[in-house]
């Protein structure tokens, strides 16, 4: 749950400060999109002028100071946040950030066309919003990863905690699971989406075994089963780990759309697992929940801008 509740905490904490009562009616004119040129290059990627308008509708529409220059600033820092989330090859789903998206109106006691007219009224744009939730949900992912990575407990490490709390191994849950997709391709969501939905819930209510699954596939079309493998709680998938910890053996979880199409995940087997590695995946888990209080973000994002090659026009 750690990393999912991380990566929830980045995305939503810069949005509280919008007020939803203040409308503005400074939309951005079709003739500033048109003139729109190249302001800052960030690794050989462009910045224009008319996104720097946008963004600065958005900061004056969160009451936030600072006018283009703010908002280059927080461009570049969201350019450097996508190039690593797609460097890790994270992938939120469109279902994802729609859902943060109807949050946030319900949050703000709007409708989600409500909150659309809001932003398109301020200059701003629901898409740009939406790919806005994207960038801070993604990010949340790549900065878990790369504490996960960056500071993986050696063995000594490992002893030494658990001789601190009485010599104890902890304990986790390992998932045996087994990954269903039914095939949609691009050009065809728009049609086959919901068809395609409707049959992986039948499929999901049907589940009771990962073997039998093969079996029941086979009479699909486009469908794609994988066996996982075994998975400890840790390092569940941040997409999933929520929906699988809450399933138990012989259970599948509730369809999401995703880029491929449409998935769900079979738990074939749990089991409690408690060994060094199990030990120091936990502790691992507990360092990040205590670090999701504070920011490591900041630290990460200053190591990327440090790297980078930034050009200003």
């Amino acid at each position: 749950m750690i990393a999912r509740s991380f990566a929830a905490r980045l995305a939503v904490c810069s949005f509280l400060a919008i007020p939803a009562a203040t409308v503005t009616t400074a939309a951005l004119s079709t003739a500033a999109s048109a003139a729109s040129e190249v302001k800052v290059v960030v690794n050989k990627q462009p910045i224009t002028s008319y996104q720097i308008q946008q963004r600065a509708a958005f900061l004056k529409l969160r009451r936030m100071a600072g006018g283009n220059e703010a908002a280059t600033d927080e461009l570049i820092d969201e350019m450097l946040k996508r190039q690593e989330i797609a460097r890790r090859r994270i992938a939120i789903p469109d279902a994802a950030v729609d859902e943060a998206f109807g949050n946030f109106a319900k949050s703000n006691k709007l409708t989600v066309a409500q909150l659309s007219q809001v932003l398109g009224q301020a200059g701003f744009s629901e898409k740009a919003f939406k790919d806005y939730i994207r960038v801070q949900m993604g990010w949340g992912q790549a900065v878990v990863a790369n504490v996960r990575q960056r500071d993986r407990l050696s063995e000594q490490d490992v002893v030494q905690r658990m001789l601190s709390q009485g010599g104890q191994k902890p304990k986790t849950t390992e998932y045996t699971l087994q990954q269903v997709i039914f095939v949609v391709p691009n050009d065809k969501r728009g049609a086959q989406l919901d068809r395609r939905m409707a049959e992986a819930n039948s499929l999901r209510q049907r589940f009771t075994s990962c073997p039998a699954t093969y079996e029941t596939a086979k009479g699909l079309r486009d469908v794609t089963v994988r066996d996982l493998g075994r998975v400890a709680e840790p390092e569940l998938p941040p997409r999933w780990k929520k929906d699988i910890m809450e399933s138990s053996r012989g259970r599948a979880t509730k369809p999401q759309a995703t880029e491929r199409g449409v998935e769900l995940i079979g738990i074939c087997d749990t089991r409690t697992v408690s060994d060094d590695q199990t030990a120091a995946m936990v502790f691992q888990e507990k360092d990040l929940e205590a670090m999701g209080k504070k920011e490591p973000d900041k630290d990460f994002l200053a190591e990327l801008k440090k790297k980078a090659t930034i050009v200003r026009r």
